[in-house]
């Protein structure tokens, strides 16, 4: 099976890497992909948000799956375009992908299904923000209804800064603050089995210590040795299973790849939010960790027969990966900066560590950086301590200047455990 993958970031390099490693996948194509992904994909210039033009290469590829990666494509409708052209896709419709790509939607479906979340409002005036922010006082949660690349929410102990963000947003739902720890969790399905994968937790904050600015995320591990053992089975029954029965019910059945944002508080698990697709940089280490061939999971959801597939198998190694990010991130990035030493990586840590490339390009002979967050390191080990020393290890041969990454990605729950 040939397979494209649509995408440029860290995200699609590991899918694009599993894809290259499943002996069932005899080319792995990525449009437009990155530096990176070009060692292991064939790379097509496309317009990602343009579902005639990826369905158009997807046919002259021959390709008999296609992965949508990012949310924008999918909130676009590259999904349905590629479906209607008789190419097997995994990834919502436009309408079923909503449940990300509008936080007010989400709720609503929430509350019809019964799903436990945050308690919330939805504005569009400045009198009802007030009255909302108000209402739920300190730490202020306020979400831009939209897509924002995972930079629209602000959680803040600054009522001013609260608002600002609130009256910068057309629309915006300010919620409940929830306490407790946070987890990802992915699960995959075709609009009704549903497969969850092991959990993940990710840190969203630029600097050590979970200080500094609300990011895309800047590194992730798992598992979680701290979670209870019936966590998934948990959010299995009383989240994942009952949305995705919901949207079914609604006649715009979820297809794809549910991304459950949870809060494990002293009330129970709450869902911060959902996304439609897999989680940066969650996906580098739960895919890091599956054992199963990974192109046969994505097309039995994307054909309908998820309920054919067996049981998915696991390595018991962790993994942890970590985000360097480029001079200013998250405000407007630098880039253009030359990467360095990523051949020393590949030659003295591989395979227990490795690096996914997210905002990077091609200059001549040079990799240079080309966004915020520049590159995944990723390690594996027979516990997160030792996933954490190959990772950390291996940053230490990459050099771009100007560039900075947290220092205490999985050390708690390495310590810990």
């Amino acid at each position: 099976m040939k397979v494209l993958v649509i995408g440029g970031g860290a995200r699609e390099h590991a899918l694009c890497r599993s894809l290259s490693l499943d002996p069932d996948v005899t080319a792995v194509h990525c449009a437009p992909g990155n530096a990176g992904i070009g060692e292991v994909a064939e790379l097509h210039p496309v317009d990602a948000l343009d579902g005639a033009a990826v369905a158009r290469l997807a046919a002259e590829l021959e390709a008999g799956l296609v992965v949508v990666g990012p949310e924008a494509p999918l909130v676009a409708g590259v999904a349905d375009a590629v479906r209607a052209a008789g190419i097997p896709c995994f990834g919502p419709s436009r309408e079923a992908a909503r449940l990300e790509g509008s936080k007010a939607f989400a709720k609503d479906v929430m509350a019809a299904a019964g799903v436990p979340t945050a308690r919330s409002y939805v504005c569009t005036d400045s009198e009802e923000i007030d009255e909302a922010l108000d209402a739920f006082g300190a730490p202020y949660v306020v979400k831009d209804d939209g897509l924002a690349a995972g930079k629209g929410v602000v959680v803040t102990q600054d009522l001013a800064a609260a608002r600002a963000h609130a009256l910068a947003c057309d629309r915006v739902v300010i919620e409940e603050y929830l306490d407790g720890p946070e987890v990802s969790l992915f699960a995959i399905t075709d609009g009704e089995t549903v497969v969850p994968l092991t959990p993940a937790q990710d840190f969203k904050r630029a600097l050590d210590g979970d200080e500094g600015p609300n990011t895309g995320g800047m590194g992730a591990y798992s598992p979680l040795p701290w979670a209870d053992p019936k966590l998934v089975d948990d959010v299995m029954n009383t989240v994942l299973q009952p949305t995705v029965d919901e949207l079914r019910r609604r006649g715009t059945p979820f297809a794809g790849l549910l991304y459950a944002g949870l809060a494990i508080t002293s009330r129970g698990v709450r869902v911060i939010e959902f996304n439609a697709r897999f989680g940066d940089p969650e996906t580098q280490v739960v895919l890091a960790r599956l054992r199963t061939p990974l192109a046969g999971v994505l097309l039995h959801a994307a054909r309908g027969t998820l309920a054919d597939e067996p049981p998915l198998r696991w390595h018991e190694d962790a993994a942890v990966t970590v985000v360097i990010a480029s001079h200013n991130y998250p405000d407007t990035p630098r880039t253009g900066d030359p990467i360095t030493g990523l051949a020393e990586v590949a030659g003295k840590d591989a395979p227990h560590a490795y690096v996914l490339h997210a905002g990077t390009r091609q200059d001549g002979d040079s990799v240079v950086s080309a966004g915020g967050r520049v590159l995944s390191v990723t390690a594996t080990g027979k516990d997160l301590r030792e996933a954490r020393e190959r990772a950390y290890a291996a940053i230490g041969r990459i050099g771009l200047d100007g560039s900075h990454h947290r220092t205490d990605i999985a050390r708690e729950a390495a310590e810990s455990a």
